[in-house]
């Protein structure tokens, strides 16, 4: 089923190397967050997608550096003001309409995914613009203080202090020390914010399916504090078909249509939708806890919901086998890409240990 989620990949890649999220109405749109973990699969391949990706995000700043000249010297105060997450796939250009903009997990993941590829030995970096661009990302987080400002998160709902948005800062900022400048206050800010916050997702929030971002990919928390944070996950959010992204969610809940989304968190309990990624996602972690069983049982259960061969739908309603329509879902099929090599490669080495 590898080379039929590759192929989702490259159907859902643009000429100019970034990714629309789903070939859906609704989300027919570039997010930086979903192209940063749709390149992934592309991060230990010799091939150039990976590199195409960021060059084409690093243009998108370029074009908006104006924007970004701002943010550094003064706080934003308008949530159209910060960097936009969401772009038109066509020309990949700010969309004007009332969003949840404030993302700083999104910057976080680029820095992250940037440093990543030049630690693969990747030239990530084409010229002194460029360098610039990726210093002026990093003053833009220091500005913001994104340790304690409120952001939208990974759901792009209502703004809270996330853990998952802290932890994608922290680990963006390590991840291009090595290229630019970062002010070590400004990673020991987010960590202190970070292990505050521990275990929870945010004030709201106890456990989050975003959190799993902080075991993989960002590594930020290993041994018993990983283990306590997948343990909490699938204690309350996992599901049979997926993992719901936090109790109370409305969004595709099945009282959605009729309610709407205005109503207390507690009215949608039980009613979540099960999201396809966060099976290959608990794969993930399991491998980098050393538990390379339950990764492979969590392979098997994301292929049990596919669609057809390679093609995972964003979510299905809660307890059927009825999916929304965002389908495939890019995000979903390259989690589950990561998830069965990582799980093939692990499979390889007890072999040659045996």
């Amino acid at each position: 089923m590898l080379s039929e989620s590759y192929r989702v990949l490259e159907q859902l890649r643009l000429p100019h190397g970034l990714y629309v999220a789903s070939p859906s109405n609704d989300y027919k749109y570039v997010w930086i967050r979903d192209c940063v973990y749709m390149a992934l699969p592309y991060l230990d391949k010799p091939t150039k997608e990976y590199e195409q990706t960021y060059y084409r995000l690093l243009d998108l700043f370029r074009e908006y550096e104006w924007k970004l000249d701002i943010l550094c010297k003064q706080k934003p105060q308008w949530e159209w003001e910060y960097l936009h997450a969401r772009y038109s796939y066509e020309d990949v250009r700010e969309i004007h309409e009332e969003w949840g903009h404030i993302q700083h997990d999104m910057i976080g993941a680029f820095l992250f995914g940037l440093g990543q590829g030049a630690e693969r030995g990747k030239k990530m970096l084409r010229d002194k613009k460029d360098r610039e661009i990726v210093q002026k990302l990093v003053y833009y987080l220091c500005n913001v203080e994104y340790w304690h400002d409120p952001d939208n998160g990974m759901w792009e709902e209502w703004r809270e202090v996330h853990a998952s948005s802290v932890g994608a800062c922290v680990a963006g900022l390590k991840a291009v020390e090595r290229m630019v400048h970062v002010p070590e206050e400004a990673i020991q800010a987010g960590l202190r914010s970070l292990m505050g916050l521990f275990p929870r997702e945010s004030h709201d929030k106890p456990a989050d399916l975003a959190q799993l971002s902080l075991v993989y990919p960002y590594r930020l928390f290993t041994g018993v504090l990983g283990e306590t944070i997948v343990r909490n996950v699938e204690k309350r959010l996992l599901r049979e078909r997926g993992v719901i992204r936090y109790e109370g969610d409305s969004y595709y809940s099945t009282l959605e249509r009729e309610h709407g989304r205005g109503m207390p968190m507690s009215f949608y309990y039980g009613t979540e939708a099960e999201w396809t990624f966060g099976l290959p996602w608990l794969a993930l972690c399991h491998r980098e806890l050393g538990n390379p069983a339950e990764a492979a049982e969590y392979v098997r259960r994301t292929e049990a919901v596919m669609l057809e061969p390679g093609k995972l739908p964003e979510l299905y309603y809660s307890g059927t086998s009825e999916p929304n329509p965002n389908n495939p879902l890019g995000w979903s099929c390259a989690m589950y890409i990561l998830a069965k090599e990582a799980v093939k490669e692990s499979t390889r080495a007890l072999r040659g240990l045996a």
